[in-house]
């Protein structure tokens, strides 16, 4: 097994910068995601990673080994692509072990590891049949399949889920990360779905524009993200933004935006105090706003008059889109709610967990 390192790598493709000075240190048997819109460098990442696009600058260490000029053939890493790419004319088992039998491999040492495989991923009956007769979802174990007869130090896995269903897309992934737990070794995984990103890794990578703008835990990222990007980014629905005016005094900071005024408390209001008179974005989740009648208990309230737009039943929970001043937001709040397009309602934000970002550099002010 083996940890992944990216030096100040840079790809370019002419004039165009792909990927710009990605550092990055994965040790082994973590499972780390790459996420990110579309264009911005994760999987050009992955690909010089395994050794299909050339690197422009920098290094890419597989263990303490450079790989920059190692041929994809002796990186010992496996890659699921998000096509099968499955021989057509082949049964499943072959499929599985054509890669061994181009490395001259003894009948029986493939014969067990095609069946071990299989049956980590329960397709065991599956080994007779051809591409053509199986499910999407079958499919794509059998591609999985294909990559761990190998044993490779890293696998690689670029957008593997995106030709499913979404039912399919979920039992798929919970399949991956328990394949990981299994196999304990290292797993590096490209998306652009964040919640395939929150619920899959160890740590994730945000991309944007061919730069890394965050790498932490799910959790991490979530509860601090570091730029207004990674903040909008990750979560889903995605974090409203408020432009406010920070007012008060240093001893009370209150922000005022298009409709509303609060008073934030105390450890939230530290880092305003130098942003006092100044303009700055107020984050908040659609989690941390509650309908009035139904507030969670032991937070800072901080009131919000809205009017409703459009309500979403979700079944558990219920997503209304609001007015309040001239901006348009969105809160998840209890199903129970009364609340119904037209009304007036009394919208309650948890000053505890909303955020603030310096308008210029769009870093987060803590």
């Amino acid at each position: 097994m083996s940890s992944v390192t990216f030096e100040n790598v840079v790809k370019r493709y002419g004039n165009n910068t792909v990927v710009n000075n990605l550092n990055l240190q994965i040790p082994d048997k973590e499972f780390l995601v790459f996420v990110g819109p579309s264009g911005c460098g994760k999987s050009t990442s992955l690909r010089m990673l395994a050794g299909l696009e050339d690197i422009s600058e920098g290094t890419i260490y597989i263990g303490d080994r450079p790989v920059n000029d190692v041929p994809p053939k002796d990186r010992d890493i496996a890659m699921v692509f998000q096509s099968y790419a499955l021989y057509p004319h082949m049964s499943v088992y072959d499929n599985m072990a054509f890669a061994l039998k181009l490395r001259k491999m003894p009948k029986a040492e493939i014969d067990q590891r095609v069946k071990k495989a299989a049956q980590t991923l329960g397709i065991e009956q599956l080994l007779p049949r051809k591409p053509r007769q199986l499910s999407g979802g079958q499919r794509q174990r059998v591609a999985v399949g294909r990559a761990i007869v190998r044993e490779p130090k890293v696998f690689l896995f670029d957008e593997p889920l995106s030709n499913l269903d979404a039912k399919l897309r979920v039992q798929t992934r919970a399949e991956i990360s328990k394949l990981h737990q299994q196999l304990a070794t290292t797993f590096i995984y490209v998306t652009h779905d964040q919640t395939e990103a929150m619920t899959m890794g160890s740590r994730i990578a945000v991309m944007k524009d061919g730069l890394l703008h965050q790498v932490d835990t799910p959790q991490t990222l979530y509860d601090k993200p570091n730029n207004i990007f990674v903040a909008g980014f990750i979560g889903s629905p995605s974090m409203n933004f408020f432009d406010v005016s920070i007012k008060g005094n240093a001893d009370n900071i209150q922000v005022e935006g298009d409709g509303f005024q609060l008073a934030i408390p105390g450890e939230r209001a530290q880092g305003l105090k130098s942003y006092l008179g100044q303009k700055v974005t107020m984050g908040v989740r659609p989690e941390d706003l509650f309908d009035a009648d139904y507030v969670a208990q032991s937070i800072h309230p901080g009131n919000l008059d809205a009017q409703v737009e459009v309500t979403e039943l979700m079944g558990n929970e219920v997503f209304l889109y609001l007015l309040t001043g001239g901006h348009s937001y969105v809160a998840r709040v209890d199903p129970r709610t009364k609340a119904k397009v037209g009304n007036k309602v009394r919208i309650v934000a948890n000053l505890d967990k909303v955020h603030f970002f310096d308008k210029k550099s769009e870093q987060a002010i803590r």
